[in-house]
């Protein structure tokens, strides 16, 4: 018999962070800070527009593009957050979560040997979804002494004739580091300069801890060059509603619309109605998520700095990245070995990206009370693994 997989498929290499996900999923008593997903529970007032959708009988499918109302507030709400002005009709669909929305993005700007700029340490799907469009992925590897952040020389550098997408992901999974108006402006200059286009995944964008989140796309000359992704799943902790949207330039969305259509039809329309409430009327309760994350970001850098564990200070998303370089292990075994012996999951550095390594990612998207333990726990593990060093 033939072989009946695709070879690009079968050379995809699957998430990293899965790997620790199932093991803390059997062992008891284990704590686990590897998942990006909010600990609270979707605000009640979303959840009960969707449960009054299906008691209306709300069923159906919507359009391809999404709902009108949610489109519109769509458009309400990036023209408030971020001073970016959308027409609901022609530059707006609402995908199945902000990672639809990439992946789509990616198939309908590639031609094969299109080269896409991807800054790591970066969300997983980024380089798979570029091999997937018969796009070329091109990493940059970021810097922990630029806090991770792009610079615009690191930008030129990996610039070729086959370049055409540049990958924007700040606020960053898996870093926290976030791009502020000054570190843009350099950046846009040479997207400009080179005539790139820009996927901006914006997920994070609620959850910013020195400011507002800018946006590249709110920059002169740079809306109708940019996709930006946004969506629902980690500002209004709806990560099962499976609820994104992206927002560009006409004829880009429409080919969008196309692979949507023919691969989705369209995104869950009871939670196109709840996406509605939480934008019309949900931003009380997530600033009430976005302080306490920020009380929790806080306290683990009080609790690593007493410790003497090396972390340059995240502004965004709920990571923390902290450098175990120290300790002369890769990152995969101090991981390993943190979970077997002290029993809590945290996700290597390497799952982001090879220049990764020699960093943790820690979620604290869980309870001060989980954060403790384990915390506690980590003290332990790293004076143990200083001492066996002396």
């Amino acid at each position: 018999m033939r072989n009946p997989l695709s070879k690009k498929v079968t050379d995809i290499q699957p998430s990293g962070i899965r790997k620790f996900f199932d093991i803390v999923s059997e062992m008891p008593d284990a704590i686990s800070l590897g998942v990006g997903e909010p600990d609270f529970d979707t605000p009640w007032r979303i959840r009960e527009e969707g449960i009054y959708s299906l008691e209306r009988g709300k069923t159906f499918y919507t359009s391809n593009s999404g709902l009108k109302e949610l489109k519109t507030e769509i458009c309400k709400y990036l023209n408030r957050k971020v001073d970016v002005k959308y027409d609901y009709q022609n530059e707006v669909i609402v995908t199945v979560g902000g990672s639809e929305g990439i992946d789509i993005a990616l198939r309908a700007m590639l031609d094969a040997g299109d080269e896409v700029l991807i800054p790591q340490p970066c969300y997983v799907s980024y380089l798979p979804c570029t091999i997937l469009a018969d796009g070329v992925p091109v990493t940059i590897p970021l810097q922990e002494k630029n806090e991770f952040k792009l610079t615009a020389e690191e930008l030129e550098a990996a610039i070729t004739p086959k370049t055409k997408v540049l990958i924007m992901p700040f606020p960053n999974n898996p870093t926290g580091s976030i791009m502020t108006k000054e570190d843009l402006e350099p950046i846009v200059e040479i997207v400009k300069k080179y005539d790139l286009f820009v996927i901006s995944d914006e997920i994070y964008s609620e959850l910013s801890y020195q400011g507002d989140h800018v946006s590249i796309a709110s920059f002169e000359g740079m809306k109708e060059r940019t996709i930006l992704i946004n969506g629902f799943s980690k500002g209004f902790a709806m990560t099962g509603w499976r609820l994104g949207y992206a927002c560009g330039p006409k004829e880009i969305i429409e080919q969008m619309i196309k692979i949507h259509q023919f691969a989705i039809m369209c995104a869950p329309t009871n939670s196109q109605y709840a996406a509605v409430e939480a934008l019309r009327n949900c931003e009380e309760e997530v600033q009430e998520m976005r302080e306490s994350y920020n009380q929790r970001r806080r306290f683990l850098m009080h609790e690593f700095q007493r410790m003497g564990l090396q972390c340059f200070e995240p502004f965004g998303a709920f990571y923390v990245f902290p450098s175990i370089q120290e300790f002369g292990m890769t990152s995969e075994e101090f991981a390993m070995r943190f979970l077997e012996e002290e029993k809590v999951a945290v996700v290597p550095g390497t799952a982001f990206g090879d220049c990764g390594e020699g960093f943790l990612r820690i979620s604290y998207a869980y309870s001060i009370d989980d954060l403790k333990e384990a915390l506690g726990r980590l003290e332990k593990f790293v004076n143990r693994l200083r001492s066996e060093r002396c």
